[in-house]
């Protein structure tokens, strides 16, 4: 029977993952949408989900023909490297290493270059090619996320729920404010997602790997907090070099 621990953590994860991809693309469809017209947004942002279910109705019956083990191996693995993508660049950003990603900037930038294309016979071809860009590269890692950490037998229904739920909440919200969701904070929910996938990952790995996790379900928790406690020691290091580098640059 599945525990309520791992149906709220895989909502939780694929809501959050889904989330802040999803805030990446709208960025790109309403910078399309308000500097040049919504129809070639529209019409790129349709062709990419078309593309992006085709593809799901394609290989999606796939993963069924796969040994459970071999396919929690093979997704745990990968959840780890994605995950820990996710953690390095929250780590590397909270400590003041590199600079926080912001969707103004973004859509300053997107609306720029396509005000430069505004001349161009094939601007609208352009501006539908930037949403369909967008929607595709984002809307194939929420699949990829949404598949991960919906591996466990019957969980694929809730992580699609998430990511749903995510798609629903940032389009109306993206909507009701007509304005770039700047104010969410990316780096929190990078951080935060990149704990949660690198934990499922390690579980499912083990899960692959035949092993006998204490508590059962229970220990995506126990693997959460310990990572967490590495994260925050991590940036708490990094800030601390960092502080030391910037002094000895002053002159």
């Amino acid at each position: 029977m599945t525990s309520m621990t791992t149906i709220l953590s895989t909502v939780t994860a694929s809501f959050l993952g889904s989330f802040v991809e999803v805030v990446e693309a709208f960025t790109i469809i309403l910078a399309v949408g308000l500097s040049r017209s919504w129809r070639p947004a529209f019409i790129g942002t349709g062709l990419a989900l078309l593309l992006l279910a085709a593809l799901v109705l394609i290989f999606g019956p796939l993963l069924g023909l796969i040994p459970i083990q071999v396919l929690q191996y093979t997704v745990g693995v990968l959840l780890i490297l994605f995950g820990i993508r996710w953690l390095r660049k929250a780590i590397l950003r909270s400590s003041g290493y590199i600079a926080l990603h912001d969707e103004e900037k973004a859509f300053a930038a997107e609306t720029n270059s396509l005000k430069q294309q505004a001349a161009d016979k094939r601007a609208d071809f352009l501006a539908g090619l930037a949403a369909f860009k967008a929607v595709l590269l984002e809307g194939v890692e929420v699949v990829f996320i949404v598949i991960a950490v919906g591996a466990g037998p019957g969980m694929l229904g809730y992580a699609s729920l998430g990511a749903a739920a995510a798609c629903l909440v940032v389009i109306v919200l993206g909507l009701a404010i007509h304005k770039p969701l700047s104010h969410v904070p990316e780096n929190t929910l990078k951080f935060v997602v990149g704990l949660l996938l690198t934990s499922f990952g390690i579980f499912w790995t083990g899960e692959g790997l035949g092993a006998n996790w204490p508590g059962a379900d229970l220990v995506i928790l126990a693997i959460l907090a310990l990572l967490a406690v590495v994260a925050f020691i991590a940036i708490r290091v990094l800030r601390g070099s960092n502080a030391a580098l910037s002094k000895a640059n002053q002159p």
